[in-house]
């Protein structure tokens, strides 16, 4: 890496920050202030977010690190031209043991300029490396990758940034069956869809949580709000997540039209024989009286028909989510 002087790693460290002088900050109104700390503290956390769930991917494929030595690693043939989940990492004079600096999903930019911008230390990326390794923070640099297809990158898209949309249903009709409302506004294309359910756990109540006896003084009154609170607590209920249970592949048909074949032709042609996603969405259109159906969700993500038939999609979103995809055999 380049030689810097001290004046010049002075500089660079202003540069890497970016933080409003004293001056900007009294410019700036309070409120303006606080919603703008807000912002960029909920922007950051969810950056941390992404990162983490590409680092456990990267770490499920037991990836090796390779040392980053010269320019020409990069230059490769085999690296010019991919797409990659890739990590940088760095270990010290003092622990050996090789910690994630970065990871990132290239699904825009070939791996290999991708990382060529993080070792150059005329970009923002690569300037931060440089540093800690010129003043001695860091003391080797590394890297690993994992090559994707588009259809790959598409899929962890659909998984880290496209969120899910509830799918509504009717009032019984019939008797105890409902049916689903699709919302509108489903491509016309091909591409990749999931399908998933609100999953909600319930626990014991925490040892804090138990009945507490009423104050002896109290004992011939009911104090009504105790009674309340302890009675709401006797079940805590986990915050309510979304379990993916299925990925589609549109690349036949239509997204809008493999997802009206799962949603709407089940409520008409329903058989208790049906299995796999099919018999999970009819069954659950039959409900008991007073019993509403587990909640549905979807999402969608557009993909070249040319571009569906490479990669192993199933494996990479179960790698992406953690667990096994319930209706996908």
């Amino acid at each position: 890496m380049e030689e810097y002087s001290q004046e010049d790693w002075g500089n660079h460290s202003q540069d890497l920050h970016g933080y409003p002088t004293d001056q900007e900050l009294d410019e700036i109104p309070v409120t303006k202030r606080t919603l703008k700390i807000k912002q960029e503290s909920s922007e950051e956390a969810q950056k941390r977010d992404i990162m983490q769930n590409i680092v456990q991917i990267l770490e499920s494929v037991q990836l090796k690190w390779e040392l980053f030595q010269s320019w020409t690693d990069f230059s490769r043939l085999h690296l010019s031209n991919k797409l990659a989940i890739f990590g940088i990492g760095y270990n010290t004079r003092w622990k050996e043991d090789i910690r994630y600096h970065y990871a990132e999903i290239s699904s825009q930019v070939p791996l290999g300029k991708r990382l060529r911008e993080y070792f150059n230390s005329e970009k923002p990326e690569g300037r931060i490396i440089m540093t800690r390794v010129q003043k001695m923070n860091w003391k080797n640099v590394y890297y690993k990758f994992l090559e994707i297809t588009i259809s790959e990158a598409r899929c962890l898209e659909l998984h880290m940034e496209i969120d899910w949309i509830p799918i509504a249903h009717s009032k019984p009709t019939g008797g105890n069956v409902v049916q689903y409302l699709l919302p509108g506004g489903i491509p016309k294309s091909p591409g990749l869809y999931a399908i998933g359910y609100e999953e909600c756990i319930e626990r014991p109540p925490s040892p804090h949580m138990e009945r507490r006896p009423l104050d002896p003084g109290k004992e011939g009154r009911v104090d009504m709000e105790t009674l309340s609170a302890q009675a709401s607590l006797q079940v805590e209920i986990e915050p309510t997540r979304i379990i993916y249970c299925y990925l589609g592949i549109a690349e036949v048909r239509t997204l809008q039209q493999c997802l009206f074949l799962h949603f709407q032709a089940n409520t008409k042609t329903f058989s208790k024989d049906w299995v796999g996603i099919n018999g999970f969405l009819s069954q659950n259109c039959i409900v008991d009286p007073g019993v509403s159906p587990k909640s549905i969700y979807i999402k969608f993500v557009e993909v070249e028909r040319d571009f569906l038939s490479a990669g192993s999609l199933v494996e990479c979103l179960e790698k992406a989510i953690g667990y096994p995809l319930k209706f996908n055999n």
